[in-house]
C-alpha cells in the first residue's frame, strides 16, 4: 500500500513540475512579446507604421491614399525618373508600385485586369539623352497619364506636345517644368527645406564665415531651388557670411581646363592658341581629371571655408570625401538625401544635417495624382510629400527611423 502511495505521490510531483515548466514558458513567451507592458511589434506591423509615417508626411493628405480611385480594369500608369539604380529612385518605384497594389486590391482586380505601372529611368542618373529616348518609347505606348522628374527643364517640350495632342495627362514629380500642361506637380517644398538648411548653416557657424555651395546640376528647377534658397538666406540675413560658388557639378569644363593647365605648367596667353602638342597634352589630361579633383581644388580656391552646402547625395558624399582627404574635418557638411553611405556618415558625426525627402510618398502620390487626372477629378497644383531635419542627434529617433529609406 505504501508502495502505491509512493508511486501516485511521484506521479502528482512530476505532473505539478510539468504543469510549473509550461507556465513559466508561456510567462516567457509572453514576455518575449512585450516591452514595457506593449506587444512587441512583428517585422510586418513596423514595415507598416514606416509606410503609414511616409504617407502622413504627404499635404493634402488624399493623395496619400486610394480612396475613390475607381480606375478602369487594365489601366496603364508611366513613371519616369531621373535614374533607376540609386536608392532614392529604386524608393520611389517602390512607392508607386505599392500604390497600385494598394489600387488592385480596393478594386478587386487581379490577372489581367490588375492596372499597371511602369518606372522607368536612365542608367546613368541625369543623362538628359537617356531620358528623353525613354519618354519616346513610353508615349509610343499610350499610357493613361505619364509622371515625370524633368532631367533638363528644356528638353522635352516636343515629347509634352505630342502627349498633350493624344490626351495624355502630363505629372511632374521631383523635379518640375515649365510646360503649362502639367497637371500637377508632386514634390518636396525645395524653397523651403533649403532655407531651412541656410538656418541650421548659419546657427553652426554661429552667423559667420565663408560657405561653399556645390550644386548636382545646372538644369533642373529642382536644383535651382535649392541654391537659389540658399543662397537668399545667406546673403539676405546673415551679412557675416558669405558664399562661394554656387559649383554646378554639370559645368566643371572650366575647372577641369583650370586644373589640367596648373598640371602641366601651361600658361594660357589671351588671344594665343596653343600648338598641336600642347593642345593635345591638354585634351588628354583633362579627360584623366576625375571628380576629387574637382573638389580639391574647389576646397584649395577656399581655404577659409567653414561649412559647405551640397544639394543631392553625391556631391554630399564626395564633398565629405575631399573634406576628409585635405584633414579639413571641421568643415561643417549639410546636404540632401539619405543613402546608405549618408546615414553611416551622419552617424559617425561627420554629417551635420541632411534634408530627407520622401521619395517613398513621393511615389505613391504621383500614382494617385495619375489617377485622379484619368478620372478628370481634378488635381491639386503642387504637392507637397514632405521633408525630414535629420542630425546626428535625432537620427536614431524612432520618428526618423520610419522615414529613412536607405536599408538600416
Amino acid at each position: 500500500m505504501k508502495k502505491r502511495w509512493r508511486v501516485a505521490a511521484l506521479g502528482i510531483c512530476m505532473a505539478m513540475l510539468t504543469c510549473a515548466c509550461s507556465t513559466q514558458t508561456e510567462k516567457a513567451d509572453t514576455s518575449s512579446t512585450q516591452q514595457n507592458g506593449e506587444k512587441k511589434e512583428t517585422a510586418e506591423e513596423k514595415a507598416e507604421k514606416a509606410k503609414q509615417a511616409k504617407l502622413d508626411l504627404i499635404n493634402p493628405a488624399a493623395y496619400g491614399n486610394v480612396d475613390g480611385l475607381e480606375l478602369e480594369k487594365g489601366t496603364y500608369l508611366s513613371i519616369i525618373g531621373k535614374g533607376s539604380s540609386e536608392t532614392y529612385w529604386k524608393t520611389i518605384k517602390a512607392g508607386a508600385e505599392d500604390a497600385v497594389t494598394d489600387l488592385n486590391k480596393e478594386l478587386g482586380y487581379e490577372g489581367s485586369d490588375k492596372i499597371k505601372v511602369v518606372y522607368s529611368g536612365p542608367g546613368k542618373s541625369d543623362d538628359v539623352d537617356e531620358q528623353v529616348s525613354i519618354l519616346d518609347e513610353e508615349l509610343d505606348r499610350y499610357p493613361a497619364a505619364l509622371a515625370i522628374a524633368i532631367v533638363d527643364s528644356k528638353s522635352c517640350e516636343v515629347q509634352f506636345d505630342l502627349a498633350t495632342m493624344n490626351g495624355i495627362p502630363l505629372i511632374t514629380f521631383d523635379s518640375v517644368g515649365n510646360y503649362q500642361g502639367i497637371m500637377a506637380s508632386v514634390m518636396t517644398d525645395n524653397a523651403k527645406a533649403s532655407t531651412e538648411v541656410a538656418t541650421h548653416m548659419v546657427e553652426s557657424l554661429g552667423d559667420a564665415g565663408q560657405v561653399v555651395v556645390i550644386a548636382h546640376d545646372s538644369k533642373s528647377l529642382t536644383s535651382q531651388e535649392r541654391v537659389n534658397n540658399f543662397i537668399a538666406e545667406i546673403q539676405n540675413n546673415h551679412p557675416n557670411m558669405s558664399v562661394a560658388g554656387p559649383y554646378y557639378m554639370d559645368q566643371i569644363d572650366d575647372i577641369k581646363k583650370t586644373i589640367a593647365e596648373q598640371q602641366l605648367d601651361i600658361v594660357p596667353v589671351e588671344g594665343q592658341e596653343l600648338d598641336e602638342e600642347q593642345q593635345t597634352a591638354l585634351d588628354d589630361a583633362i579627360a584623366q581629371i576625375t571628380d576629387e579633383d574637382i573638389y580639391n581644388y574647389i576646397l584649395e580656391m577656399n581655404p577659409d571655408v567653414k561649412g559647405i552646402f551640397a544639394t543631392n547625395g553625391d556631391t554630399t558624399m564626395q564633398a565629405l570625401t575631399a573634406c576628409e582627404g585635405k584633414d579639413m574635418k571641421d568643415v561643417v557638411i549639410m546636404g540632401y538625401d539619405a543613402d546608405q553611405e549618408e546615414i553611416d556618415a551622419m552617424k559617425d558625426g561627420r554629417i551635420a544635417g541632411m534634408i530627407v525627402q520622401n521619395p517613398y510618398g513621393m511615389g505613391y502620390a504621383t500614382v494617385v495624382a495619375e489617377a485622379r487626372c484619368v478620372l478628370n477629378m481634378g488635381n491639386e497644383a503642387n504637392v507637397n510629400t514632405g521633408y525630414t531635419w535629420v542630425t546626428p542627434d535625432n537620427i536614431e529617433d524612432r520618428t526618423v527611423q520610419d522615414i529613412l529609406y536607405a536599408e538600416k
